[in-house]
């Protein structure tokens, strides 16, 4: 007999019901003393880990939530078996597995979703502002979470992107490194002079501001088409984003353009011939000779 159930006799509770105020008893000091401890120690040591792994806002607040759950759980079962609840622990343990096995098969696709969540933490292949491309698709991250990532496509829409899509495919983010390659075509015709149209290429790519001189800009000859030999030209940019490279871009095609405009290089289009005889009938005087 505990003390707290001696003192309960002593005033005249029957020993049953005693014994059942001291486990009770026992059990709320247990769940509360796990619980402060828990929240004045785990929280804080995983607030520090949180910063030396420098998460975002928004990816602490649904781990540091997980923390609490956990810590709670924690709680739970301690006390139980410091209140003598092990018969009751054990079935409580019973019925949880299996309820854990049945949910686990009703929810894979939303556990597959948050274990993709947390591999995007932890391997940050693109953080929110960043320009992704993935199975056929493109936009700027607005929001990652546990379960699902947000993406602004640059027609102005919102997809809301299963987490498992990311890790289970290939993602390409442009705009993870400090500089970006730009690679453009160019098609000049045959009879045009080749070593002119690769300096014209070259001189619009250093004039423009948004192109870098280190790399420096080059031009090789990469095609020979049907209708054009193919010139291809790679610069670089520094810190990316989805507008500097659609504006650079735009920008350097439509100068190298125009210099070829003005120096009389062709830019050709596909061609055809067509070869063999063909008969012109004369419809008006088979009218005439029926």
């Amino acid at each position: 007999m505990g003390a707290i159930q001696e003192l309960l006799v002593d005033i005249g509770l029957g020993a049953g019901l005693a014994g059942t105020v001291e486990s009770a008893a026992l059990f709320v000091i247990a769940f509360l003393a796990i619980y402060v401890i828990g929240k004045q120690t785990v929280l804080p040591i995983a607030d520090k880990a949180f910063e030396r792994r420098d998460l975002d806002e928004h990816a602490r607040r649904p781990l540091a939530k997980l923390i609490s759950f956990g810590i709670v759980f924690v709680a739970i079962a301690v006390a139980f078996g410091f209140a003598g609840y092990g018969n009751f622990l054990s079935s409580l343990a019973t019925i949880a597995a299996a309820l854990a096995l049945a949910i686990g098969f009703a929810t894979q696709n939303i556990i597959s979703n948050f274990v993709s969540g947390v591999f995007i933490y932890a391997d940050k292949p693109f953080r929110i502002g960043d320009w992704i491309e993935w199975d056929g698709n493109s936009g700027v991250v607005e929001d990652i979470s546990l379960r699902v990532t947000r993406v602004r496509t640059f027609d102005n829409e919102i997809l809301t992107v299963p987490n498992s899509d990311l890790t289970s495919n290939v993602v390409k983010n442009p705009v993870a490194k400090e500089k970006l390659r730009l690679k453009f075509v160019f098609g000049i015709g045959y009879d045009d002079d080749i070593e002119t149209a690769t300096e014209i290429i070259v001189e619009e790519a250093e004039k423009l501001d948004g192109i870098l001189d280190d790399p420096a800009p080059s031009v090789r000859l990469t095609e020979l088409n049907d209708s054009d030999v193919g010139l291809q030209s790679r610069v670089w940019i520094a810190d990316p984003s989805r507008a500097d490279f659609v504006k650079t871009r735009g920008e350097f095609i439509t100068n190298v353009k125009a210099r070829f405009d003005e120096e009389g290089i062709d830019i050709p289009y596909p061609q055809r011939e067509l070869e063999g005889d063909f008969e012109l009938t004369n419809r008006a005087a088979l009218g005439a000779d029926d």
